[in-house]
């Protein structure tokens, strides 16, 4: 069906709808994850279905359960207007992928339209039509435990994350049977909440909005995404469900998004505990005159907006508005044609071409974080033993935050390190639990580490402790890992340290002890395979930092794109007072953003312009200038390398960040091969929004500093004049 088929569709609907059949349509409600049709907690959405009182419904939970339910709309209803069924997807349905922030580590957007691929296939085959994902909250706090769901600090990064994994839920055809419906959230500057407590304040001036925060969802909009939710945060003092300037005049006017605004988890009813609703009726008519069209779980539309339509607070043009959003969307899906799935044809568990794929993500996922003397990859041939200790060798928790239920455990390490060393002895002590302060099993851990060759040691933080509302105000290894780490390493033996988990975490107490770091992240269900892959050489670690590591969480927030002072700290005169340093601490990060190790070597060629000098006229009417990198792999083996590219503005009028990622390619390049990258800059990647409340975007005269390499902090450059 075209799209103006749908537009007449939409508008002969709503010439039949009541009102109540109206604000059904804006309802989404919550189906409980282990009750059937006709259970006590599912009774409500049924009820409401039967009577055309009902929209959405999330959580629904298998082909059969989603059919069944449907039938009671489409078959029992005045109108037989489907439901159309989400659920929060992220980075896998029965196949887990690695956490969303393992796979921005990739600097390869291909490994998260895999993702979106593979988890839009098993998920419309069990009838779930709509994702919750992906989110694009820019973040540069790591206590916030949705980092994990994050793609990291950078709105580049993110962007071109948001692009990719929408592409690959949607596809080119929404109604395919292979397909479901993305949903760009939190809008919006979710990830900058103060001391990084999950739901809290923002204050955010306009041009950080539009630099910082919105360009990812700005991408995931124009990428076609069908759906965007609103953010539980205020934005400067305007809760974002309220919130008529990012809702309607950004995102709904300025950018001309005609899809669902979908309220978060009874973020409508809890504009009453921002302070901004005195009661339900009138925290319904903000959202809703703000530009919500959908709201989830809790009721204040259908209960509050007969009422709010009689009194003028809320007008019909608004309601119509929302209703035909809601109604796009499934026509979108092809739900009118297609309301159900066959039930014989659905996936229930990974196929072994899913779990192939997650291994492969997993595997370009991973950061070498350090690798003193060549100690990996372990050497197969001459290792003859070798320890694994640590809470997380022998265990299958490393799926990460938003892990479905039911799904599969991840292959654990210890079983992937024997299947890859069959020849070398290999033991195992637990050492420490992940969270308990017990250390009476280091002795046994110790003894291993003596007894073998070298040792290798899983810690990190579980699951539990990172993901919505898992927040931590200390970044360092929970429990007693820490103390196991250093008597492992104390032994002597090459002590390699895989570390796991979903934030960056402060490691400066123990690193120093260590060979080797591998940051494994939360790899998902292919956690074993994967990381033994890496540790083994069979794959070359070739990830890159989407965050920054901090020495101490007295640093956050911490981040490279960060924006120029009066009195700057400088490495040449370090004991100089009034600078912006720390007294306690060692200025800089633990690891910058964009850093990360290989098996092998590159060298990089200065950058070279294809232009030196470009008219700020020419740029906005799409001229561009080609930047050239020479890159060559100076090592013994094949090797992927990240070639980063940041652009600073040095003299502008609005004070620009130290550096700012303009584009990424991860290469592969065989032992002593060469190769030349390139780049194109043109008015978005040189401009920047300003403080006008109506969005005023410009590009200044004056200096450009080019500069590439392989991290932030790379030193290369070349200047473009604007003129």
């Amino acid at each position: 069906m075209s799209g103006h088929d749908h537009e007449s569709r939409i508008k002969e609907l709503l010439g039949r709808m009541t009102v109540d059949e109206k604000l059904g349509q804006l309802q989404q409600l919550a189906w409980a994850w282990d009750t059937g049709p006709g259970g006590a907690d599912t009774e409500a959405a049924e009820a409401a279905a039967r009577k055309g009182l009902l929209g959405s419904v999330l959580n629904v939970v298998g082909a059969e359960a989603g059919n069944a339910l449907q039938r009671i709309a489409v078959e029992e209803s005045r109108l037989g207007i489907p439901l159309v069924f989400g659920l929060d997807v992220i980075h896998g349905y029965h196949t887990t992928f690695p956490i969303p922030l393992a796979q921005a580590a990739a600097f390869d957007p291909a490994v998260t339209e895999t993702d979106g691929e593979v988890s839009a296939r098993e998920a419309r085959s069990n009838g779930i039509h709509w994702t919750f994902s992906p989110m694009m909250d820019v973040t540069h706090e790591p206590r916030w435990g949705r980092i994990a769901e994050s793609i990291g600090e950078d709105p580049y990064l993110t962007t071109c994350y948001a692009v990719a994994k929408v592409r690959g839920y949607q596809g080119a055809d929404l109604t395919a049977p292979d397909r479901i419906a993305a949903c760009a959230k939190h809008f919006v500057a979710y990830g900058g909440a103060e001391g990084g407590r999950d739901y809290n304040t923002v204050d955010v001036s306009e041009q950080r909005l539009r630099n910082l925060y919105l360009p990812p969802f700005r991408a995931a909009v124009d990428a076609g995404a069908a759906t965007v939710m609103a953010a539980f945060n205020t934005i400067n003092g305007v809760p974002a469900h309220a919130n008529p300037h990012t809702l309607t005049g950004i995102l709904k006017e300025a950018w001309g998004f005609d899809g669902v605004v979908v309220s978060d988890w009874t973020g409508v009813q809890e504009l009453i505990a921002h302070g901004n609703a005195a009661d339900e009726a009138e925290a319904a008519r903000r959202a809703l005159t703000a530009g919500v069209d959908m709201e989830m779980v809790s009721t204040t539309f259908v209960d509050h907006g007969r009422a709010l339509l009689a009194s003028g607070a809320l007008s019909a043009e608004r309601l119509d508005d929302a209703v035909a959003r809601v109604l796009r969307l499934k026509l979108r899906l092809g739900l009118f044609e297609r309301p159900y799935v066959e039930e014989s044809a659905a996936l229930t568990a990974p196929t072994a071409e899913a779990r192939a794929a997650a291994r492969e993500v997993a595997g370009r996922c991973m950061v070498l974080l350090k690798n003193d003397d060549g100690v990996l990859p372990l050497d197969a041939p001459t290792l003859r033993s070798l320890a694994v200790v640590g809470p997380f060798a022998d265990s299958g928790d490393l799926l990460g935050t938003w892990a479905l239920p039911g799904a599969c455990e991840a292959v654990p390490v210890l079983r992937s390190l024997r299947e890859a060393l069959p020849d070398t002895d290999i033991t195992h002590a637990l050492g420490v639990s992940p969270e308990v302060s017990d250390t009476s099993g280091v002795p046994e851990a110790v003894a291993a580490a003596e007894a073998a060759d070298a040792v290798v040691v899983v810690v990190g933080e579980p699951p539990a402790i990172s993901g919505e509302a898992a927040v931590r105000s200390e970044l360092g290894l929970p429990g007693a890992q820490e103390q196991l780490i250093g008597a492992v390493a104390a032994t002597g033996k090459p002590c390699v340290v895989v570390l796991v988990g979903g934030r960056p975490l402060t490691i400066g107490g123990w690193a120093n002890q260590v060979s080797a770091i591998l940051m494994a992240w939360h790899p998902g269900i292919e956690a074993g395979p994967a990381i033994a892959d890496v540790l083994t050489g069979a794959v070359v670690p070739g990830g890159k930092l989407p965050v920054t590591f901090p020495r101490a969480v007295g640093q956050v927030p911490l981040y490279y794109n960060h924006e120029r002072t009066g009195r700057p700290y400088n490495p040449a005169t370090p004991d100089v007072k009034y600078v912006s340093k720390y007294l306690d601490l060692d200025h800089g990060p633990e690891f910058a953003f964009g850093h990360g190790l290989s098996y092998t070597t590159f060298t990089f060629g200065d950058p070279l312009l294809s232009r030196e000098r470009i008219g700020a006229r020419e740029l906005r009417a799409g001229a561009t200038v080609e930047v050239t990198v020479r890159v060559r792999n100076t090592g013994d083996r094949e090797g992927d390398e990240v070639v980063q590219l940041y652009i600073q503005d040095p003299a502008a009028s609005i004070t620009q960040p130290v550096r700012r990622l303009r584009g990424f390619r991860r290469i592969r390049l065989a032992a002593e091969e060469e190769r030349e990258v390139r780049f194109t800059l043109g008015a978005d990647d040189i401009g920047y929004w300003t403080n006008d409340p109506a969005g005023v975007f410009t590009v200044e005269p004056g200096e450009i500093h080019v500069h590439t390499g392989n991290s932030s902090q790379t030193q290369a450059r070349r200047t473009l004049l604007i003129t």
